[in-house]
């Protein structure tokens, strides 16, 4: 009875210490985590964390789904680098890709994983494309947009867009493009990310040299003189792991949502919300059973889907694969 007695009387100290400890920790902070303040004009960098961690969504999400729709699909042995995507709307059934080296090309391919058409791009260079984007062209009808953003020892003291009015899968050659010159407000970046929303250009930096941010140049941005882009929200202030690079993005045809990609997941934003100051509350998918060696594209189709592309190897082809989305 007196060892009973003892252990309960231990068993009533230890109780005590324990929440001591507990109080203590939430005074001095423990119970709340802290993030390093952003700069003022930039908002608080948060979606760091919702890139790598499963994101609660907001109540308005909460039936909203997006999965794969099957594997991933061969693209044909012409493509080996597909580096980026954009989905037509003038042509149905087609996707423009392109590689990151090698000539000024875009590649349309089909739904099958065809390659359809072949279109140099006149008056275009090839440094380091690694996206593109389908927006509207300053006169009306759609452009495509060429992210020449690539940039691995960030020291680029400028990168380049290129807007070209979306050509015919089997033109050969589009018509000449212009040469937007973007210049980022706080030094050199690499970035394999671009969107187009409203007209103006957003590109996303990688998180591999840097930080990674939003930045944005304006719908009047236009060839011949350099652009300085607006640096509009910070993802995560430092660099990030590999496998949360971002390596791709794209705004859905309304406007509504932001896509963005790393080589193993995706995430859909509310646009409103990735380009200004709202809460990140983000669709998150899980692309690692895709097995992609390198995924890089995310293009939104108009019915809503999404598809996505990744490199290959000099033995293994680049693939497709696509996403069935229901979004509210």
């Amino acid at each position: 009875m007196m060892a009973e007695r003892g252990l309960y009387k231990f068993g009533g100290v230890l109780f005590v210490a324990l929440l001591m400890i507990a109080a203590v920790a939430y005074a001095t902070g423990g119970g709340r985590s802290t993030i390093e303040a952003a700069p003022a004009d930039v908002p608080e960098p948060r979606a760091a964390e919702a890139l790598t961690k499963p994101v609660p969504s907001a109540p308005e999400l909460a039936d909203a789904t997006c999965r794969p729709d099957g594997g991933p699909r061969p693209l044909d042995d012409d493509l080996r680098e597909s580096s980026g995507v954009a989905v037509s709307a003038a042509h149905p059934g087609i996707f423009w890709t392109h590689e990151d080296s090698g000539d000024p090309l875009l590649y349309a391919v089909d739904m099958e994983g065809r390659t359809v058409g072949r279109v140099r791009i006149a008056g275009a260079a090839l440094e380091d494309w690694e996206d593109v984007a389908r927006g509207p062209c300053p006169a009306g009808g759609d452009c495509l947009f060429i992210g020449d953003i690539g940039d691995n020892e960030a020291r680029r003291p400028f990168v380049t867009v290129y807007r070209v009015p979306e050509p015919s899968p089997r033109s050969g050659q589009s018509a000449p493009a212009e040469a937007i010159r973007l210049r980022y407000p706080d030094g050199a970046h690499d970035a394999e990310a671009l969107f187009v929303l409203n007209g103006a250009i957003h590109v996303v930096t990688k998180g591999e040299s840097g930080p990674i941010a939003v930045y944005r140049a304006p719908a009047s941005a236009a060839p011949g003189a350099e652009t300085v882009l607006e640096r509009v929200r910070v993802l995560s202030p430092e660099r990030v792991d590999r496998p949360m690079r971002i390596t791709g993005a794209d705004a859905s045809p309304d406007g509504r949502w932001i896509a963005l990609r790393t080589l193993e997941s995706a995430e859909i934003h509310r646009a409103e919300s990735l380009t200004g100051s709202g809460a990140l509350s983000p669709i998150r998918i899980d692309l690692r059973a895709l097995e992609e060696r390198q995924g890089e594209g995310i293009g939104f189709a108009p019915d809503g889907s999404v598809v996505l592309t990744s490199e290959g190897t000099k033995k293994k082809p680049a693939t497709f694969a696509r996403l069935t989305c229901v979004l509210p």
